[in-house]
């Protein structure tokens, strides 16, 4: 036969101190609960803003590449004004040359 297990019936305190261990295990665990929700929200947040700032980038990537785009087909186009314009003020040059050539000629 065994020993007969030992009843303590005359203490309530460590039934108490028990329970209250329990209780204060409990209320940390629900307190590392609810920071742990909240982590996982404040992450959660993070993960959309990030997620925002993702698709400006890629905007922006977008809008730089139209802007670098209009801006060499600006460049083209003053270039090729700038050159129409030498052209044309030779062509000036070479008319009022003429004009003055037949003024000249005709005023001896």
């Amino acid at each position: 036969m065994g020993v007969p297990a030992r009843v303590d019936r005359g203490d309530p305190m460590p039934a108490m101190a028990e329970t209250s261990a329990i209780d204060a295990a409990s209320r940390r665990l629900t307190m590392a609960l609810d920071s742990l929700e909240a982590a996982i929200e404040r992450r959660t947040e993070a993960d959309h803003g990030e997620a925002g700032l993702v698709a400006q980038v890629h905007a922006l990537g977008s809008d730089r590449s139209r802007l670098a785009s209009d801006l060499d087909s600006a460049v083209a186009r003053t270039r090729a004004m700038e050159a129409s314009n030498r052209e044309i003020a030779r062509r000036l040059d070479v008319a009022i040359s003429s004009i003055r050539s037949v003024l000249d000629a005709n005023e001896h």
